[in-house]
């Protein structure tokens, strides 16, 4: 017994050593995303394949179709980790632009392909494009680009415009497709990213009411709607089921879990696929989950969303910069909501809708676009401060130098100056940093320029948020030129001031050993110790 704690011990602590890595984030994040995407295409075959055999005669015609999306996907993916996040905040304006004038076109009779009771597609030649899976991403990059310039603690109505007014309009457009699930993702994405940005809590929870509101109400304006919600309810109350109706979908997805039992009854053993499960191949793939590989095999496919989400926001929460912040934590809880609405309404326990498992269920637009937000995700793990810091040294994984990925920048956030009273004009604008003396000259993007010698203890003032993002979001390389006294300027040269003015035995170390923390041990004060962070240089 006593060897065996031991053993346990060791691997706990070499476990979480490999988590304290500086690529470790990088690195289970391209790995699960490749587990799930394999994961996705075998279960699609395997589900697909009886009625697939029997509409055209051969058993791999969804096969090859899922495999190469999968491929585009994987293309996209890689196109994700190669772009720099100056470019991403350029074109977010132009991709909203694009995605609500595709949700618009769609509606129009002759543009918009009517498929399954609902005017979601549009036909690009051999290419069909869902503009409501489009519109995800155009939100996330657009969304985070305006609220990674708001200031911490700043008003309502700087959060909430324009971004909701967009947001609902978006909403609105999908749900006239009619495609009320892709709505309601649409209101909690939004919802989080707000969350996420510094909203008040109250008014959070005013919006999710207001939400639920709204969603109970379009739930009962259609007919399909209204038996969706009657069967789940009476699955709940007991009250008479209609088996054959509304409730056959959920009630034989219930049998397939069941016949799977704890380790399932083999790949490709499913009997629910011969017909007996509708869209098993897409909404429903977690019932064949569960019924080919068991509890096991369904645990596992949980267990790698849950680290997923846990590794995503593990991702925000160390980023220096706040625009990809935003982003990683939207894209964490965008996937993870879709997950467990699917696997909630597969087992029983939320109203059956069309939304689908990412990576796992068949569907050419999803895979592809879910796979790029997977490639800015990893693209995120990379701008870490302590990845930056392994990566400046030439510590790339072998993945990374295969693919040349460019190296991540490290953040440099913008500093306030604040005034010096005894040359500011007047009182006022000596003590409102919102208006600087125009004597002390300005940085460019308009940040007013650091004034005065550094005093121990001194402070030019706080963040205000990002660098503008078309001037220079990492740092203007002009910031550390020399003064024409010799004297440099810039983050890195006030804080080499202000540790020369410190006393003897206190100073703190220099921006190598800072940024690699590793070298000392405690990583987890990498983020409170980088002089580019620290909010009093």
């Amino acid at each position: 017994m006593r060897d065996g704690a031991s053993s346990v011990r060791t691997a706990v602590s070499n476990l979480l050593l490999a988590l304290d890595r500086p690529l470790a984030s990088f690195h289970l994040v391209v790995g699960l995303t490749f587990v799930l995407t394999v994961m996705g295409v075998i279960m699609v075959l395997s589900a697909s394949s009886v009625e697939d055999y029997t509409a055209n005669g051969t058993a791999y015609g969804l096969f090859v179709s899922q495999l190469t999306y999968a491929a585009l996907g994987v293309v996209a993916f890689l196109v994700a980790l190669h772009l720099r996040v100056t470019l991403l905040r350029r074109v977010s304006l132009a991709a909203i632009v694009v995605s609500v004038g595709l949700l618009i076109a769609v509606l129009v009779p002759g543009i918009g392909h009517a498929v399954g009771g609902g005017q979601r597609w549009i036909g690009l030649g051999p290419i069909t494009v869902q503009p409501s899976e489009v519109v995800k991403v155009a939100l996330i990059l657009w969304g985070a680009h305006l609220l990674a310039d708001r200031a911490v603690g700043a008003p309502m109505k700087q959060l909430v415009l324009p971004l909701v007014p967009v947001a609902v309009l978006v909403a609105g457009l999908i749900a006239l497709e009619p495609n009320l699930s892709t709505a309601i993702i649409i209101a909690i994405l939004v919802g989080t990213m707000l969350y996420y940005a510094g909203l008040s809590v109250r008014i959070f929870v005013a919006l999710i009411m207001a939400a639920l509101g709204a969603a109970v109400i379009l739930a009962f304006t259609e007919g399909y709607r209204s038996a969706r919600v009657r069967s789940f309810v009476g699955g709940w109350t007991g009250t008479a089921r209609d088996t054959l109706g509304a409730d056959y979908q959920p009630t034989q997805a219930k049998y397939s879990l069941a016949d799977g039992g704890f380790f399932g009854v083999g790949l490709g053993g499913s009997k629910a696929k011969w017909s007996y499960l509708p869209n098993a191949h897409n909404d429903f793939i977690f019932a064949i989950i569960g019924e080919e590989l068991g509890y096991v095999g369904a645990a596992l496919t949980i267990g790698m969303f849950a680290l997923l989400t846990w590794v995503g926001l593990r991702i925000a929460r160390r980023q220096a910069d706040p625009y990809l912040r935003l982003v990683a934590a939207t894209i964490t809880t965008l996937i993870a909501t879709q997950a467990i609405i699917n696997m909630g309404y597969v087992v029983g326990l939320l109203p059956v809708t069309g939304i689908q498992l990412p990576l796992l269920s068949a569907g050419g637009n999803s895979i592809i676009l879910v796979l790029f937000l997977f490639g800015l995700l990893a693209s995120a793990a990379r701008h870490e401060p302590e990845a930056i810091a392994a990566l400046s040294t030439g510590r790339d994984s072998r993945f990374g130098r295969w693919m040349r990925l460019p190296k991540p920048r490290p953040y440099v956030a913008p500093y306030r100056a604040t005034p010096d009273p005894r040359r500011a004009p007047d009182a006022r604008r000596a003590t409102d940093p919102r208006r600087p003396d125009p004597r002390l000259g300005a940085r460019p993007g308009g940040y007013p320029a650091p004034s005065g010698r550094p005093r121990p203890g001194g402070s030019y003032g706080g963040y205000v948020g990002p660098s503008p993002y078309d001037r220079a979001p990492y740092g203007d390389p002009s910031l550390n030129r020399p003064r024409p006294g010799g004297q440099a300027r810039g983050p890195q040269a006030r804080s080499a001031q202000v540790r020369a003015a410190q006393p003897r035995g206190t100073q703190s170390r220099g921006p190598e050993t800072a940024a690699q923390p590793w070298r000392r041990g405690g990583v987890g004060d990498a983020p409170r110790r980088h002089p580019d962070r620290r909010r009093n240089p």
